[in-house]
């Protein structure tokens, strides 16, 4: 099969997914929209590491699937000799019924995917013991401060220098303020408007707070000495 053929099998799994829902939901009423990266931020997604030419993406938070299958049908389109993609999940198979590893399965993407079904405060740890080395990552996990924190203290020295993370959900205040320690005291270059024609959203939800984009996405510096601690940056974001 060329990789032609599989981006082609991706996207039409893709399309099934956006078109009929995924074949489980938790019977939440529009739970797959409200969870679910939206087919075109997907699209957008996947464009942005086509254009980056990544060919290792990390993935935390799997959910029903979306922005794992646009993932994979990049790194299809991007032609790679050694593909690869790591998502995260300690709830795929307890919450979620495999639903999501079970679409990336239909497309094919269990030939270069790996699925890690534990906390990522755990997974990150053991994927750096371990020498990866990511082009991108996504981090559509937990949506705590100190979560998020973690997931990207960790990413900061799994990415490779010049590499992206991607947030969803840039939204939430405890989102951004986690993700605004890294931008403001270690040089995380935020990049404009990487998802042009994108989601938008109220800043913590608030209909009279900021309009925002849904995705955020910052470039990792080349490494250097930490700052000193007198160096500290106040990093709190605005309120909702």
């Amino acid at each position: 099969m060329t990789n032609g053929e599989r981006a082609a099998r991706i996207d039409e799994v893709r399309r099934r997914l956006h078109r009929d829902g995924p074949p489980w939901t938790r019977g939440q009423g529009l739970d797959f929209e409200t969870v679910s990266l939206p087919r075109p931020d997907c699209d957008l997604l996947r464009d942005l590491l086509v254009a980056e030419r990544a060919e290792t993406v990390v993935e935390i938070g799997l959910a029903y699937g979306s922005s794992a299958l646009a993932i994979g049908e990049a790194l299809s389109t991007v032609g790679s000799a050694r593909p690869r993609q790591v998502v995260i999940d300690p709830f795929q198979q307890s919450i979620w019924s495999n639903v999501g590893w079970d679409l990336l399965r239909d497309a094919g993407l269990d030939r270069v995917a790996t699925q890690i079904e534990a906390e990522s405060s755990t997974a990150l740890p053991g994927l750096l013991a371990e020498g990866l080395v990511a082009d991108a990552a996504f981090v559509d996990g937990s949506h705590r401060f100190h979560e998020v924190f973690v997931d990207l203290y960790f990413l900061r020295r799994i990415v490779r220098p010049g590499g992206l993370v991607v947030l969803d959900d840039h939204w939430a205040p405890s989102v951004r303020t986690a993700v605004a320690y890294y931008e403001r005291n270690l040089g995380w270059e935020r990049i404009p408007d990487p998802f042009p024609g994108g989601s938008r959203q109220h800043i913590g939800n608030d209909p009279g707070a900021a309009l925002v984009d849904r995705c955020a996405a910052f470039r990792v510096p080349e490494p250097g000495d930490d700052p000193p601690f007198t160096a500290f940056r106040s990093f709190w974001t605005e309120r909702p």
